[in-house]
């Protein structure tokens, strides 16, 4: 059965979820105000979605003398903002409710005390909650940062300009620029058109437009009002009444914030190609440095050197054996004989040489440099520091890995034992030989006859037995040593698999997967941030 595929939106929930993850992702990758910027905006998100979703909060934001408290009134129906020309006369934000039922833990999130229930509201005007803010040029700090304050969560933002201040960089730069991403909860009114011509008017308006288009505002309802005459006003309350009927513009705001925080996420991210899928090819040449500086090569000889010792001492000429004693078995040197159950101890490997330690950092580094390639300096820099997280680690975990390696000198090859059963063998018809031959000479010394004396040929049997038996086992010792050489380098490079094999699960551990997951990290982050920035996807 054939899936059919369709694309769908993500929904607001899918957003904030993914830009609360790519939040979580970004710590301590990215700027800490970026971060805290999107943990914010989910957290009023939060809250917003269980408060009244029923009412829309429009709030007029303007400059001192712009008249939106005069604006505020008109739309009202009321004389609830005291109306000043050049100073501030609104100190904190007011609000008048057109059925404000239900409203009162929504005004206690965005801390509005003042609230005005308007008479005789009705209509699809129903359910709006009208704020008046305070001057966003007034010289009272506290004025300013209430501005801020609100601008940040109300749903629906009308900003009241005026004919001499419109083109004010202040207004422009600080608050309109920044809420590019907002035009759908963004409406701008020129107040006071009443005081110019009608083609000085237009020229205002027209000016302004190309101002918004500018602040990346294009398409944002743009009125001229006068509250004086009623100008515009009727176009005015009409959007307004639509927005707060259609009783989505807490989503809508929403949306533009999670899509502006993720924006801001990915500009501190930077830009760069998707990350690898896989670093597992990156582990050859980090393996080898690795390997170089766990002293795999040392020890892959003494393995070798130390099965012929202990070869020789199993299967040499016997009364010669002896001497391998005073030769230490370069395995036992090292602490690397056969291991015994319980904790592994350390080893007396030969301290890593500044050589060995400036090879493994440069291919810990060019390791990390590869796994970084084309990520943003952000993310790369992470990567970088990963492959370093467990530096401390390193030296002894290798140490560790040679240890606990199974080098195999505790099995002892079968033909050990034959042809130490044979040696013995052979000495004991040598010493046979010699023991006959030393008893004839005590015969002739004390001079006494001497027995029938049986003969190989020329040879008296005593002799061949000494001759031969001495003969006979330092050959075979030495076709011994040539199997013992041939078993040497195939034990070492079993032993230097396994032990590769062992660096290289350390390798993995304390480098790769701290980069695979900083690289994974980045993966997920980015696959978030297209969520949050509500790209679409694919569903079935």
């Amino acid at each position: 059965m054939k899936l059919l595929r369709r694309k769908e939106a993500a929904s607001l929930d899918d957003r904030l979820d993914a830009l609360a993850r790519a939040a979580d992702l970004a710590e301590g990758r990215l700027a800490e105000d970026v971060v805290a910027g999107a943990r914010s905006v989910v957290a009023r998100a939060g809250v917003r979605r269980g408060l009244s979703v029923g009412h829309t909060v429009v709030a007029l934001a303007g400059a001192t003398g712009s008249g939106k408290s005069s604006l505020f009134n008109a739309l009202s129906g009321t004389e609830l903002a005291t109306v000043g020309v050049t100073r501030p006369t609104t100190s904190t934000a007011q609000a008048a409710l057109w059925d404000g039922e239900g409203a009162g833990p929504l005004l206690d999130w965005l801390e509005v005390p003042r609230r005005h229930e308007v008479p005789n509201a009705e209509g699809e005007a129903a359910g709006l909650i009208l704020l008046d803010l305070p001057d966003h040029d007034s010289i009272e700090p506290s004025h300013r940062l209430e501005v801020d304050r609100l601008v940040e969560m109300v749903d629906l933002l009308v900003w009241v300009l005026d004919p001499q201040k419109y083109a004010d960089a202040a207004v422009h730069d600080r608050y309109l620029r920044p809420l590019a991403g907002h035009r759908d909860v963004t409406v701008v009114v020129l107040n006071q058109i009443d005081r110019l011509s009608q083609d000085a008017a237009r020229r205002c308006l027209d000016d302004l437009r190309r101002l918004l288009d500018e602040d990346g505002l294009g398409g944002v309802p743009l009125f001229g009002i006068s509250t004086r005459t009623g100008t515009g006003m009727h176009e005015l309350g009409k959007l307004l009444a639509a927005r707060v009927a259609d009783r989505r513009s807490w989503a809508t705001r929403l949306s533009a914030d999670v899509g502006t925080a993720a924006a801001r996420l990915d500009t501190a991210s930077g830009t760069g190609k998707p990350s690898r899928e896989d670093v597992d090819g990156l582990a050859g040449p980090l393996t080898a440095a690795l390997s170089d500086a766990a002293g795999v090569p040392v020890v892959v000889r003494a393995v070798a050197t130390s099965h012929r010792h202990r070869s020789i001492a199993a299967t040499g000429w016997p009364p010669t054996r002896w001497l391998r004693r005073f030769r230490p078995d370069p395995l036992r040197r090292l602490r690397l004989a056969a291991q015994t159950e319980g904790p592994v101890g350390r080893t007396s490997m030969p301290a890593v040489s500044a050589v060995q330690r400036s090879k493994m950092d440069t291919a810990i580094r060019r390791t990390a440099d590869t796994a970084a390639e084309g990520l943003p300096e952000p993310w790369a820099a992470a990567v970088r520091r990963a492959a370093r997280s467990h530096g401390d680690e390193l030296e002894d975990g290798l140490d560790r890995a040679v240890a606990a390696t199974s080098l195999g000198s505790a099995r002892k090859p079968v033909w050990w034992r034959v042809v130490g059963l044979a040696q013995w063998l052979v000495f004991a018809v040598a010493l046979a030989g010699g023991l006959w031959l030393l008893g004839l000479a005590g015969l002739d010394y004390l001079r006494l006859p001497r027995p029938y004396m049986p003969t190989a040929g020329e040879l008296p049997w005593p002799t061949v037995l000494l001759v031969g038996g001495i003969l006979l086992g330092l050959l075979i010792a030495g076709l011994s040593r040539l199997a013992a050489w041939a078993g040497g380098r195939r034990r070492a490079r079993k032993a230097g698999k396994a032990l590769r094999a062992n660096v290289d699960r350390v390798g993995r551990d304390l480098v790769l997967t701290p980069i695979n997951d900083e690289v994974t990290r980045h993966k997920t982050f980015t696959e978030a941030l297209t969520v949050a920035e509500g790209s679409e996807r694919r569903a079935i």
